[in-house]
């Protein structure tokens, strides 16, 4: 019998080729691999990016149920409670989409960190409180300063405060 270490770097090696080929636009082909990769051994990272796969074919409640698997397997990786969150905004699901996102920028393990500020961002500055998105905006700036775009951001919601 083959032993976890070996399964779970199979597993990873499905995933990162899932990867690959989700970025070459082959959705199909990467949903099948992160589904071989949680066939051999589930992980986090193969149920959000199952999931991620899957939301592009716009089926997002079984999205959603994968990331909740991912959450299940590994509580402090950041990225099934930011998708969430995404998933919810898609569907105009705002004030649900808030906790699952301020769940991501608590998770320990977690990049990229400015993620979920953006998205909660967007979300208070719809709803019109301009200065909790700024504030958003601010704190993703932080994980990476300098992007012009969230600049932009923070200049077009200030413009709108005066």
């Amino acid at each position: 019998m083959v032993d976890d270490r070996t399964r779970l770097e199979k597993a990873a090696a499905l995933v990162n080729e899932g990867l690959r080929a989700q970025q070459e636009g082959e959705t199909d082909r990467a949903i099948e691999l992160y589904r071989d990769s949680i066939e051999i051994f589930p992980t986090a990272e193969g149920h959000t990016y199952l999931g991620w796969a899957l939301s592009y074919q716009g089926k997002i409640d079984e999205a959603i149920e994968h990331c909740r698997h991912a959450i299940e397997i590994d509580p402090e990786f950041g990225n099934p409670y930011n998708d969430i969150g995404v998933y919810l905004m898609q569907r105009n699901q705002l004030d649900e989409a808030i906790p699952w996102l301020e769940r991501a920028k608590l998770a320990s393990r977690y990049e990229p960190r400015h993620f979920p500020c953006i998205n909660l961002g967007h979300i208070y500055a719809q709803r019109g409180e301009l200065i909790k998105a700024i504030g958003e905006f601010q704190q993703a700036l932080k994980f990476v300063p300098g992007d012009q775009r969230i600049q932009r951001q923070i200049e077009l919601l200030n413009a709108k405060l005066n």
